[in-house]
């Protein structure tokens, strides 16, 4: 009986506190959506932008920009509110009431961050949405335009292709890619040895700051404007929209693909070990991404590597059959491997869509074909690995299974801007940057930590080939494993030390130094952002 009693108790408890809970929930959602209606102009009212768990299409919203299924299950911690913002005006009204009311804000321009922090966060928030926010405005002339941070990668690229064959923009091979925070972490793409990065063509933004100021670069000051190009833009402001400087390219560029297995006599070690020695050093308007992945052989129950060369090419194969023959010969590439097209035509052919396999209006799609469970993790090389050790990597790969890796080469421009330039360091001295990767489409905990048990076995393995002192991330490859990052942006010192130098190396400081200057309560935190000088100092202590 007291056994019976004691549960009764606990279950009573727990149904109090659960009750308890909601009612403070409730509380704060009216206090912050009657602050929200007071601030709200009469020309833009902020009523139809806002979707709270009474509305019907809350779900169907919140789920729209989920790209990683981890974080969309029942006990994803959901938010009190989404607000997508169809005006400036709306965003400065979420950032004023959500520090009035104490909720941390996640922003969410396109949903793509590997580890969920635009859209789940483990004490009371609300997800600021972009999606509505997705105007463009292309200047052929000025060769510039100004992109809202709602807008796709896919949107961008189709719009200046509308405007011109001979312009483009460096950025990401995936057109579902909101450009908010894609740029704002870097904008690492295909274009990047000619170009440089996204944030290298970056001349102006408009922002919203932790009070609810709209500031432009002028008005921000250089210290902000730099930050918020490379440093994640989520830790210091809302992105509105960005000014960026179109890059020229030609009418007609040439694209390939070719893949290579041990059965084809041209097995991966000596192809992967030659392209480490040419990779970063050829022709600038040429980038060759090599991608590995473990698979089955041509034999019953034989399994390999398969090396996989893709790329694109800023002109057409006459010119670059002799840059291939005299610096790569050993892929054999020929004339019928290369295919050319418009530079907006690459983009479908970076997503496997052949030339003619859609129309380039299939880049205006929001929403990609197909969302699974995934882990990212990432690495900077600085030295070639040997073919001994390529070869043990090859078997450790196959051991693993499922886990790919694809490795994007350096060189070219950016070589040339310094590390402190922006805030992305990762510059001259680099070979190529890895990129792990895996999907899975089985629920479950047991499958999940299964796979990120996988992905992290490859990645322990192949700490004496990378960058050491810090081992360098890429930050727009978001990785909560590094620091062991504190939830919600309330870690300590050692855990920002190590991410910050992990994604920033020697920039982090500064961008501690901006963030303490330009949102020294630090309401724009999360598990990996950048810290306040205040709060990071303490922790020492």
């Amino acid at each position: 009986m007291k056994g019976i009693r004691r549960a009764t108790i606990l279950n009573l408890l727990l149904i109090f506190s659960i009750s308890v809970s909601l009612e403070t929930s409730l509380a704060i959602q009216d206090e912050f959506l009657g602050c929200l209606e007071s601030n709200s102009q009469p020309s833009n009212p902020i009523s139809d932008a806002i979707y709270t768990h009474e509305n019907p299409s809350f779900t169907s919203v919140l789920q729209s920009y989920v790209r990683n299924l981890r974080f969309s299950t029942p006990s994803t911690p959901k938010p009190i509110a989404i607000i997508a913002a169809k005006d400036e005006s709306h965003v400065q009204a979420t950032v004023v009431c959500a520090k009035k009311q104490g909720l941390q804000v996640r922003i969410r321009s396109g949903g793509h961050d590997y580890e969920g922090l635009s859209y789940v966060s483990y004490v009371p928030f609300i997800v600021l949405d972009m999606f509505n926010l997705r105007s463009i405005e292309i200047n052929v002339t000025e060769e510039s335009a100004w992109v809202q941070a709602g807008a796709t990668l896919g949107e961008l690229y189709y719009q200046i292709a509308n405007r011109s064959n001979v312009h483009a923009f460096p950025a990401g091979v995936c057109p579902t890619l909101g450009t908010g925070g894609h740029f704002s972490g870097g904008g690492y793409g295909n274009l990047m040895r000619k170009y440089g990065l996204s944030v290298d063509n970056i001349v102006d933004a408009r922002i919203v700051d932790a009070v609810g100021r709209i500031l432009n670069r002028e008005s921000m000051g250089e210290d902000l404007f730099w930050a918020i190009r490379g440093g994640g833009a989520a830790s210091f402001a809302v992105i509105l929209s960005w000014k960026i400087k179109l890059v020229k390219v030609p009418e007609t560029v040439t694209v390939f693909n070719l893949a290579r297995t041990v059965e084809e006599g041209k097995g991966p070690t000596e192809l992967v070990w030659k392209w480490q020695q040419v990779a970063d050093k050829l022709d600038p308007d040429l980038f060759i991404r090599l991608m590995l992945e473990p698979g089955n052989g041509t034999r019953k129950g034989e399994k390999t590597v398969q090396a996989t060369f893709v790329a694109m090419f800023l002109g057409k194969p006459e010119r670059l059959l002799p840059l291939m023959n005299q610096s790569f010969p050993e892929l054999g590439l020929e004339p019928k491997d290369c295919v050319e097209m418009r530079w907006v035509e690459s983009v479908l052919f970076w997503i496997n869509i052949p030339k003619g396999g859609a129309p380039i209006e299939l880049l205006l799609n929001r929403i990609p074909k197909g969302v699974s469970y995934l882990k990212r993790k990432s690495d900077y090389v600085k030295k070639p690995i040997s073919k001994e050790d390529l070869e043990s990597i090859w078997k450790l790969m196959i051991e693993v299974g499922e886990v790919g890796m694809h490795w994007n080469p350096y060189g070219g421009k950016m070589g040339e801007i310094p590390e402190s330039e922006t805030a992305f360091p990762h510059r001259a001295g680099n070979i190529f940057k890895i990129q792990y990767s895996v999907n899975w489409n089985q629920e479950g905990i047991e499958t999940t930590n299964k796979f990120l048990n996988l992905t992290r076995t490859l990645f322990e393995a192949m700490t004496p080939y990378v960058s050491k002192d810090p081992r360098e991330a890429f930050f727009c490859y978001r990785d909560i494993d590094i620091g062991s990052a504190g939830s919600n942006g309330n870690g300590t010192f050692q855990e920002a030390s190590v991410y910050g130098h992990n994604y920033f190396k020697g920039n982090f400081e500064r961008l501690v130094q901006v963030k303490t200057k330009v949102d020294p309560d630090n309401f724009f935190r999360y598990e990996q952002s950048i810290p306040t000088r205040p709060s990071y100092y303490s922790k020492i202590q």
